[in-house]
């Protein structure tokens, strides 16, 4: 039988003496007792349960924020000149013209993922849905950045089987496109796989709405689903340690999702909003109630004080503390005048939406919360949502100088026509290459019917107007092995191709929202691949002019000892690049339609090999250093790229990044099957390269870009315009991929070597 006597705040100033289990809960002993001290007593078991969420990695960002300030120390006028809302809310806002604005975000559901596939990686998708709600916006698309263990690891299968069907099967039923994303497989993400969520919402400038508490006398109302024993301390826990067995916080339950409620709850949010009838609304994911009330105090600058009884239950049993913690998903916050209260209920009823007024703001700067009469919270809000920060010693790491040193340049190259084929098959025919299309094709790509362009192009495209065809475009990318050469390039070679990316299609790169995936803090070497990538985002967001809005930290991504060169995952920071497109309908696909185009290699190759795919897949090697980051040469072809969109010269465009110019022109012809004739002798004499470089290497600021003949001259007088190096390469047509000197390639039967990569490990028999 469980002990139902609450602990409240008096009893806990006359026993100090009690020891509460704050170690299970995730705390440090000195963290302990610095809660004691904020307090000038011991915490109450509700509030400890509070603090111990709050203060987790996951909620209070304690060892990364001090490092995330970059973000906004090197933000100048002209990168904030179309930021409506930047960093510190749900998600933030961009003015796209016309009196539109869209917000976007990318968060992390990866340790909840391990644990539970399907409801892990569903309720990710749930959670940033109603960070986009709270901003008062209209979801309109989702996308799905995702790593995963070796493709032949037994347990890989377990995890990708339920995280691509939880990420379709709620984005699906909320009728939410999902337009792009990655999918990538390593034996670093054994045991940590990445799990990222991003999702892209659409309002008018004048609708922007932040979760503040402000106003005394105003009711504080929870509505949506009912509070249950599902997540309590999931995900916040969950990113804060390293799976242990036997561990009693390690495998907290995880979140279950209903998309069903969800999508009745936007409908619900959303004529709220249009009713005028709330002041601020703040959504329910990690740390649930403890989040919601600690923050809308705090931002508000007020007091709040809630009557915890009130809170609707499955499940009657729930401790206080449980109550505070739980992170039961398709749950609001609302702070509503009293004038407002009856309309509000109103709308809620409409929707069959249950509602609970839990409690009321006040001016005493305090977060008081009862519990059938007895005082159980009595805490500054501020020390509950802001947390400590810590300066975490960091250091490079003792291995990093040998694995610099072992260059990929120095592997065995392929000399003749028949190696250099086979290892082009190789190439695009393995985990990293391949086809995604057992993944893409779970998810609804064109429901609402405003995509423009979704995977496999270079970027989603979604329509925002429909009488001007004002529209945007996101792409999200990330280089583990990159990142692991060098933190500080590989965050920005992410930002260089998802900037690229967003160029590709004719849209005009705007904004920023990244999600850093690393290891633990705790680990000199894990805290100095997060310094170093957060510094190298911040300095190429800088020189891009174009500013992070928002976005996320995931950490103790790790399993090994500390200190050794495969303690962590290979270092992720995902980065995604929004851009704006005038008009949706001149966006531009990743590949050729018709015959007789001309197809032209923009930018320079350089004899970088090392980190790239065919390093990895050809030799299994990792070392060396990445490519080098131009930004002037990126912006240069972004502006190329975007204006030859914007003239209707471009028929097709892709950029070269992962698997390098074998893999770009493989995926051209793949598109649309429509073959091509390419010639690449000019491109080795040109740059100084050999054939296999000129083939795998992965340097940046690179794309292939056709056109119809007559407009050949039209597109090298950009380039030229520009400083862009432009080199034609070959023409469009038939049913095969002929590399001059490499060989020929049926389309139909690379399709089907590379679509069968997936489906060969995934694919049940019968389905």
């Amino acid at each position: 039988m469980r002990n139902t006597v609450p602990d409240t705040v008096e009893n806990a100033a006359a026993t100090p003496e009690v020891e509460l289990p704050y170690r299970d809960l995730g705390l440090r002993d000195f963290e302990y007792d610095e809660i004691v001290r904020l307090l000038g007593r011991r915490p109450t078991a509700a509030e400890l349960a509070m603090y111990s969420v709050m203060w987790s990695e996951h909620c209070s960002y304690k060892s990364s924020k001090i490092h995330l300030r970059q973000f906004g120390e090197k933000t100048t006028r002209a990168m904030r000149a179309h930021l409506l809302v930047g960093m510190g809310e749900n998600a933030g806002v961009v003015d796209i013209g016309d009196g539109w604005a869209v917000t976007f975000k990318v968060e992390s559901h990866n340790h909840p993922s391990f644990v539970e596939p399907y409801q892990g990686a569903a309720t990710g998708v749930g959670g940033i849905v109603r960070d986009i709600i709270a901003m008062g916006a209209r979801p309109v698309a989702v996308m799905d950045q995702l790593r995963f263990g070796a493709i032949d690891h037994p347990d890989t299968a377990r995890v990708v089987h339920g995280v691509v069907a939880g990420v379709g099967g709620y984005a699906n039923c909320l009728g939410l496109p999902n337009i792009g994303g990655e999918t990538e497989f390593d034996p670093s993400y054994q045991s940590n796989p990445l799990v990222n969520a991003l999702c892209l919402g659409v309002l008018r400038r004048e609708d922007i709405h932040l979760a503040k508490g402000s106003g005394a006398g105003n009711k504080v109302v929870l509505f949506g689903a009912r509070t249950g024993g599902d997540g309590i301390g999931g995900a916040s826990i969950l990113a804060s340690e390293t799976f242990e067995e036997g561990g009693p916080t390690k495998r907290p339950a995880v979140q279950v999702g209903d998309p069903f409620m969800e999508k009745v709850l936007i409908e619900c949010c959303l004529e709220l909003f249009h009713a005028g009838v709330v002041e601020g609304i703040q959504d329910l994911g990690a740390a649930g109630i403890s989040c919601a009330t600690s923050e809308l105090a705090s931002n508000g600058g007020c007091g709040m004080h809630v009557h915890l009884e009130e809170v609707l239950l499955r499940d009657d049993s729930l401790t206080a503390g449980e109550i505070l913690m739980s992170e039961s998903q398709e749950r609001m916050m609302a702070i509503v005048t009293p004038a407002m209260l009856d309309r509000f209920l109103e709308i809620c009823r409409k929707w069959d939406v249950e509602t609970a007024v839990i409690g009321e703001v006040n001016d005493s700067r305090r977060l008081t919360i009862d519990h059938h009469g007895h005082r159980i919270v009595d805490v500054d809000p501020d020390t509950v949502a802001v947390g400590p920060t810590y300066d975490r010693p960091y250091r490079r790491p003792a291995w990093q100088d040998a694995l610099n040193a072992d260059a990929a340049e120095a592997l065995e190259r392929p000399t003749t026509a028949a190696e250099l084929r086979a290892q082009v098959l190789e190439v695009v025919t393995s985990p990293a290459g391949a086809s995604k299309a057992w993944v893409t094709d779970q998810y609804d790509r064109y429901v609402q019917g405003n995509t423009a362009l979704a995977q496999p192009d270079d970027a989603g495209v979604v329509r925002v107007d429909e009488v001007s065809g004002l529209g945007v475009a996101l792409a999200t990318d990330a280089n583990g092995r990159f990142t692991k050469l060098d933190p500080y390039t590989g965050a920005q070679q992410a930002l260089a191709e998802a900037y690229r990316n967003v160029s590709t299609v004719g849209a005009r790169p705007l904004a920023v929202t990244d999600c850093l995936n690393f290891g633990s803090p705790e680990d000199p070497d894990a805290m100095w691949q997060l310094v170093q990538a957060i510094t190298g985002l911040a300095d190429g967001c800088q020189e891009l002019e174009i500013p992070v809005t928002g976005g996320n930290v995931s950490l103790y991504n790790s399993t090994g000892e500390p200190g050794r060169i495969d303690s962590s995952i290979n270092p992720t920071p995902v980065v995604g690049v929004l851009g704006v497109v005038d008009d949706v309908s001149r966006a531009v696909p990743s590949g050729w339609h018709d015959e007789g185009q001309a197809i032209y290699l923009l930018g320079r190759t350089y004899p970088e090999l090392s980190g790239s795919v065919w390093a990895d897949v050809i030799h299994g090697h990792l070392g060396g250093l990445p490519p080098r980051v131009d930004f002037d040469a990126e912006r240069d072809l972004s502006e190329v790229l975007v204006d030859a969109a914007t003239q209707s010269l471009s028929r097709a465009s892709h950029d070269l990044s992962a698997g390098g110019l074998a893999q770009a022109v493989v995926d051209g012809a793949l598109r649309f099957l429509v073959g091509a004739h390419v010639e690449l002798t000019e491109a080795c004499e040109r740059d100084g390269v050999d054939l296999a470089t000129v083939l795998f290497s992965e340097s940046g600021a690179r794309a292939l870009v056709v056109v119809d003949e007559q407009d050949s001259l039209g597109l090298e007088g950009l380039a030229a315009k520009h400083d862009v190096q432009a080199l034609r390469i070959g023409t469009t047509g038939g049913d095969a991929l002929v590399i001059a000197e490499v060989g020929n390639f049926d389309l139909r039967e690379l399709r089907a070597a590379s679509e069968a990569t997936l489906r060969h490990h995934f694919q049940s028999p019968t389905s």
